[in-house]
């Protein structure tokens, strides 16, 4: 195991390599640049160039990307051409935001998903059967920003039951401020023992979570029942019912652990994809996450942030596959990781 997971961290290298030269090499091969960005479109040729030369970007393009190399090895990511700040800090910033987010998401994918899916399957053929397939490939289909604004309409605007955008309610916050240790809020409030902030947190939560969640949803729904079609027809299953085995330990023991592997690869997936920038769902809610700033990066020619944000998210990606593939091990013991 342990030789399976060094091996797998050594294949980052070439990995996050090849990875940076393509980021770095798109990057420029956008329309504009970060000199006009900033200068705006009646920007004088002198200014241009004169900025141009400050940001390095008049040199060759072997030298932008050993610099860039170099610095990138150090820990150093660069600072935003926009805002002038550490890439570094601005990930610290917003990454807790996301993190948030894709954990409330899951949590409503995966309640959902993981019991809809496995009595699909209990009930194979049925009328509740079909009805979750007809649901999982609605999930699939509908645009999620056009899901986030429906649920603004209803839950925000109609009812007034939830928040339409935003982490916080401003006007609570400014009567009763909340520290924010970790900048994930929900978190924060219950280390601090503010109550009244983490139903604020949840409440802002619940909308994004649902319209992200949605395709997660969707997904785990329909491996879920077709993992556990495929094992409650294999001969340990029939063996135990015929021992007398209870139903309930039965699918508890044998059919919903081994039907756990292939489902656990798509959340594993999922998760990791979330991780990287729900960038509609949170330019939808107003959501300070990776995606939203990754978004702004694009429309700003944000070199730094593009390349040090994409490359952190490459990073998180794969060690969440990673996890995913030592986890096999842990729900089949069938399986050995040399």
């Amino acid at each position: 195991m342990l030789r399976f997971i060094v091996r797998r961290l050594l294949l980052l290298i070439p990995i996050l390599l090849g990875l940076s030269i393509l980021i770095f090499l798109w990057i420029r091969a956008l329309p504009g640049g970060p000199a006009q960005s900033l200068l705006g479109e009646r920007a004088t040729p002198q200014a241009v160039e004169q900025i141009r030369h400050q940001l390095g970007l008049d040199k060759p393009i072997y030298e932008q990307y050993w610099a860039y190399l170099r610095t990138t090895a150090s820990g150093n990511l660069g600072i935003s051409i926009a805002s002038r700040r550490p890439v570094t800090t601005e990930i610290r910033e917003r990454f807790p935001a996301t993190i948030e987010l894709t954990v409330a998401a899951m949590i409503f994918a995966l309640s959902i998903g993981l019991p809809l899916g496995f009595f699909a399957a209990k009930r194979h053929g049925s009328a509740f059967d079909h009805l979750s397939l007809v649901g999982s490939l609605i999930g699939i289909s509908i645009p999620i920003f056009f899901l986030g604004l429906i649920l603004k309409y209803v839950f925000a605007v109609k009812l007034g039951w939830l928040p339409s955008d935003g982490r916080y309610d401003v006007i609570l916050d400014a009567e009763h401020p909340a520290k924010h240790p970790t900048n994930i809020y929900t978190l924060d409030a219950l280390i601090t023992g503010n109550w009244q902030a983490f139903w604020d947190a949840i409440k802002h939560l619940i909308l994004p979570a649902i319209a992200l969640g949605s395709i997660p949803l969707a997904i785990i729904a329909r491996i879920t029942r077709a993992s556990a079609l495929d094992v409650q027809n294999e001969d340990y299953v029939r063996t135990a019912r015929a021992k007398g085995m209870s139903p309930h330990v039965v699918d508890r023991r044998h059919v919903l652990r081994n039907a756990l592997l292939p489902v656990s690869t798509i959340i594993g997936l999922q998760t990791g994809l979330l991780l990287s920038g729900a960038v509609l769902t949170e330019t939808v809610f107003v959501w300070p996450g990776v995606g939203s700033w990754l978004k702004d990066a694009i429309f700003n020619r944000d070199y730094p942030v593009l390349q040090g944000g994409i490359l952190f998210l490459a990073v998180v990606f794969v060690l969440v596959n990673l996890v995913v593939d030592v986890s096999y091990a842990i729900i089949n013991p069938r399986i050995r990781l040399s």
